[in-house]
């Protein structure tokens, strides 16, 4: 099996994640190199801690897009916590300190770190950074190397809160309002347009006409038993993984240890294709001997994930 159906599927931002360390950077990377070979504008993004975007591709990438070199209609970006959050300030500090001060006297920075705390925050805007991409920036494709499973499913669960709190706001300051005696409030038309921006992310993100998820993961315990959870927590929020990549098998064993190897793979990969083979699409990487770095070695995964 392979990743070649989403050729025609022609979605608009592909999710990579899973456990840390099974590949979801070589896998994304891969993925990237061969949309922007087929002619589609592509921007890959990395929204992990310790991002290595730079590193596979050879090239340094950071807060900003990076075309990459030697390869027509890819652009690279770095994006952490901190990033987020700067840019969260800089779209909408503005417009927080303008709203509140009528009812709140802080100074300006205090102000926007306090209202930065809501629930959900940092992540509504994370998902609202890559809608501009494909809505404002031109991009066909968004490859997205996510965070840790564990982080990634915070980031699709945090928004709805955040649009709870929305919904329950203007009762809160409506109250304000009729205390101080106020015709208008501007804080409250703040929270409409947020609660419009959180309902169109959340459509959009649902929409699998629009996202695709795929989970990375390799035969080894952890790996397995961290896939098996995500998928049952995706499907709490009624989303549906269908795409797995299963990395680093020992395919061709010449040695004692090889054949070990493979033999406490076995079971790991034969209890995935049982509980999967019927509702998702299994792709099999090997283990490759060489380190793979530069687009040369990216192309060796791509022509697996995506065979002609």
């Amino acid at each position: 099996m392979s990743l070649s159906d989403l050729e025609r599927a022609k979605k608009r931002v592909l999710m990579f994640g899973g456990k840390g360390g099974v590949g979801k950077t070589t896998t994304s990377a891969s993925t990237a190199l061969h949309f922007a070979l087929e002619g589609r504008r592509t921007l890959i993004i990395s929204s992990d801690l310790t991002p290595s975007l730079s590193d596979i591709f050879e090239t340094q990438i950071g807060p900003t897009e990076t075309p990459i070199p030697g390869v027509a209609n890819l652009w690279g970006l770095e994006i952490d916590p901190d990033e987020v959050m700067r840019r969260w300030k800089i779209k909408f500090g503005p417009q927080i300190y303008e709203a509140s001060q009528v009812f709140v006297d802080m100074p300006y920075d205090d102000l926007v770190d306090y209202v930065a705390m809501a629930p959900g925050i940092q992540e509504e805007f994370m998902l609202d950074f890559i809608l501009e991409q494909v809505r404002d920036h031109g991009y066909d494709l968004v490859v997205w190397d996510t965070a840790p499973a564990g982080d990634t499913l915070r980031l699709l669960e945090l928004p709805y809160k955040f649009l709870n709190h929305l919904r329950t706001a203007p009762r809160v300051y409506l109250g304000v309002r009729d205390k101080l005696q106020l015709s208008k409030m501007p804080f409250l038309e703040l929270i409409d347009s947020w609660r419009e921006l959180s309902e169109e992310i959340t459509a959009f993100f649902r929409d699998p006409a629009n996202t695709e998820f795929i989970l990375v993961t390799i035969p080894e315990a952890l790996g397995v038993y961290q896939a098996r959870r995500l998928v049952g927590e995706f499907a709490e929020f009624g989303l549906t993984i269908e795409h797995m990549i299963v990395n680093h098998l020992i395919t061709d064993p010449d040695s004692d240890f090889l054949c070990r190897r493979q033999a406490m793979q076995r079971p790991y990969l034969e209890l995935l294709q049982n509980a999967y083979a019927g509702q998702m699409n299994i792709t099999r990487l090997p283990l490759f001997a060489e380190e793979i770095k530069g687009t040369e070695r990216l192309g060796m995964v791509e022509e697996l994930l995506f065979p002609s």
